[in-house]
This record gives structure tokens, sequence and C-alpha cells, in this order.
């Protein structure tokens, strides 16, 4: 695969589009993901769920789990299938929610949605909607119910697209969907190659910001069921691979609407908490050079401050072993970092001047301390750092075939 940089968001959708097209209408085609009844059945669909579903139909399945573990659709409920495809999982919700209640089908897609209508013109309790997940074409609170299968990971801007569902549901309203997941984030410039979306793991939340997200829009009591080992069935080796080096999978999730939409000041602290930073910093591998910044401000920016204070009358007495202390510390939570890379990318050179470079500061600190040995100790680990950071975005590279 080549990346073609500069796509815009209706251009990913088309890409997909294209995709799910071809899932609609020719089944049967290679595809880089698992697909119909044998899916189905792997994913923990129960036998006699699916064994009344129209055989066209259940050919065109490209969910990713089965969100149904989640029982979150009642008998009587107004439900929204976001993501409906061909309309397997309308159908099964359908029977759920039974002759007082009503399924929406939303897709993106003409074709799934045209082959959804077909199979439903004569089923009262279903209506088909051809929309985006960022813009659902529902009243706000109207919905007991959202059920959705494999349409997350697609869509461009996710934040919208689960502001929305928590707009169109009822307080108390209840989601229950499966989507695929990472385990450590796509960095290399490639998010905006509509290939990449469509045939990779580009277009995947790491599993702990997705349910973030959910929590950031006001959604409680949000709760992994299960997880699957999704690329395991996918007949490509090449995506077989490429989901093994970024830890993709697929979880089923559920989750309760809150009684209100979160404030501005509210959504802003949850999502400035350092710790969700600090872990967002280590899964895009800037865990090395964000520990040297911080070494070299607990050596230079510590004696920075302290000498303007000086100068504006306040004195700041140090203990120099402490001080010292701390330094060796962060430079050696540095070097681990950096260490850390080794496991993915292979490459020692790295690992090699970093470990020279916090040896060479240790040795400034604790046995002859001479600036210039310090500076080039922090020179060496910072080399490492940065080729480390360089390393891991050529691995990453590699593996999505850039």
């Amino acid at each position: 695969m080549v990346a073609i940089l500069g796509y815009s968001k209706e251009q990913i959708r088309e890409a997909v589009q294209e995709m799910y097209t071809s899932v609609a209408r020719a089944p049967e085609s290679p595809f880089h993901f698992p697909v119909g009844a044998g899916a189905c059945l792997k994913l923990g669909y129960p036998g006699d769920q699916i064994k009344e579903l129209p055989e066209d139909t259940l050919a065109s399945f490209a969910g990713v789990g089965w969100p149904f573990r989640g029982q979150a659709l009642r008998p009587g409920d107004i439900t929204l299938d976001l993501g409906a495809g061909a309309g397997n999982d309308s159908l099964i919700a359908s029977r759920i929610v039974g002759p007082n209640g009503h399924v929406i089908a939303l897709d993106v897609t003409a074709a799934m949605s045209q082959k959804l209508q077909h199979v439903v013109s004569n089923a009262p309790g279903i209506s088909v909607i051809q929309a985006t997940a960022e813009s659902i074409p529902i009243a706000s609170k109207t919905l007991d119910s959202i059920t959705s299968n494999g349409a997350i990971n697609l869509v461009p801007s996710k934040r919208q697209a689960i502001g929305e569902m928590f707009r169109v549901l009822r307080p108390g309203g209840r989601l229950q969907l499966a989507d695929v997941v990472i385990r450590r984030p796509v960095s290399v410039d490639c998010e905006s190659d509509p290939r990449l979306w469509v045939e990779c793991v580009v277009g995947a939340t790491v599993e702990e910001d997705l349910l973030a997200m959910l929590g950031d829009a006001g959604f409680d009591d949000v709760r992994v069921l299960k997880r699957h080992d999704y690329f395991s069935l996918s007949p490509s080796s090449q995506t077989r691979e490429i989901a093994r080096s970024f830890g993709a999978h697929s979880v089923e999730v559920s989750a309760r609407r809150g009684p209100r939409n979160p404030g501005k000041v509210q959504k802003f602290l949850r999502r400035s908490n350092p710790m969700r930073w600090i872990r967002h910093l280590h899964r895009r591998g800037f865990s090395g050079v964000a520990a040297l910044g911080l070494a070299i401000i607990s050596c230079y920016g510590v004696l920075a401050i302290t000498g303007l204070l000086a100068l504006a009358g306040v004195r700041l007495t140090l203990s120099p072993d402490l001080w010292a202390l701390a330094i060796a510390v962060t430079t050696l939570l540095a070097g681990g970092m950096v260490a850390a890379g080794f496991l993915q990318h292979r490459y020692p050179v790295p690992v090699l001047l970093a470990a020279v470079g916090v040896a060479t500061v240790q040795y400034a600190l604790f046995i002859e301390y001479h600036i210039l040995t310090e500076m080039l100790g922090f020179a060496l680990l910072g080399a490492g750092a940065v080729l480390d950071l360089l390393r891991r975005r050529t691995s990453e590279a590699r593996t999505l075939g850039l």
C-alpha cells in the first residue's frame, strides 16, 4: 500500500463507501476483514439469532463483534442501529423491541441502505435512512437505545459521532456497541490516506481513549464486556501482521446516557487530566523525549529558577545531594524509555547512545563534576531519544507498507 497524504474527510468517507458498496453487492469477493455467516458465528452470535436472517443479508455481514451482549434493547424501544450495513443487527433488534418498538437503521453507504430497504420493505418496524454518524438526522432525546457494530472506527470525527449518540438518546438511554480499537496508536503521518482507513487500523482509536471519549460526552457506567482477536479471522496476512503490530482487536461495550450534557469546564478538566496526557505521550513514543525534558528541567531548570529567585531577593536553599539524586533518577528514566523502544524497532544505536549519555551524566554528578561532561551526557541522551522516536516512526511506516 502507498500512502497519499492530504485527503479530506469527504474523500475518506468516499473510500469507506466504495469498500462497503462492494460488501453489499459482491460479498463473495475477497476482503481484508471477515464477512458473512461464518464471521457472525465466530464473533459470538447465537445460531438461533441468525437462523432467520435472509441469506443475502447475512452474506454481507461485516460486523466486528456481538453488540447484543450489552442487552441495551428492551421491548417497546425506539432504537437506532448506527452503521446498520446490510441490516443484520437491525432485523435482530426489531425482534427484540417487538411490535410496539421501532428500529431506525442508519448507514452512510447507499448500496447498503438500498439492500436493507429491499429486505424491510414489508417490515413496518424498521425505517432506513442514509446519513453519517457525525450528523444524525434525529431529534434530541428521542431514542431509548442505540446499537452499533463496527462503525465508529470508520468515522473521521469520533468525538462528534459520540456526541451525536449522546444527543439523540433520552437521559438514561442505553448504548451497546462493538468496534475496532488498538493498544498503540498509529503515529506516522498517514491518517488522511483513505486506503489505509478502509484496509488497515488507521481509523481505530486506542481502547482507553474510546472509553474516555464516551465518558467525556456524558455516558455513565461505561463497561467493556468482551474483547475479540478479530483480525485473526482476516484472510489477509498483511492485515493480520499490521493488527498484531498495533494490538488491534475488537471490543463490545455497554454504557448509559447520563442525565445531562457535561459543561465545557467539566469536559476541559477531564480532557486535561495529566495522567491522560502522560499515557498519550507514552503510547505515541514520546516518553523518551518527555523524560529527557524532565531531566533537563530538573538540572538546568531548577538552577535557572533558583537564580531568578535570588535576583528577586528570595533565597532558596537546595540540598546538593537531593538535587543530584533527582537528576540521576530522571536521566535513568529517560534512558529506560529509550531502551523500551528497542522492543519495537530492534535498532540498538538509540539504546547505546542513551546508555552512554546516562553514564556520562552520572559520572559528572557523583564522581567528577564538569559542566562540559554533564552537557555532553545530556547531548548523547538527547540524540538517543530523538533517534529512538525516528526509528519508531520508520518501523510503523514499514509495517503499514508506506
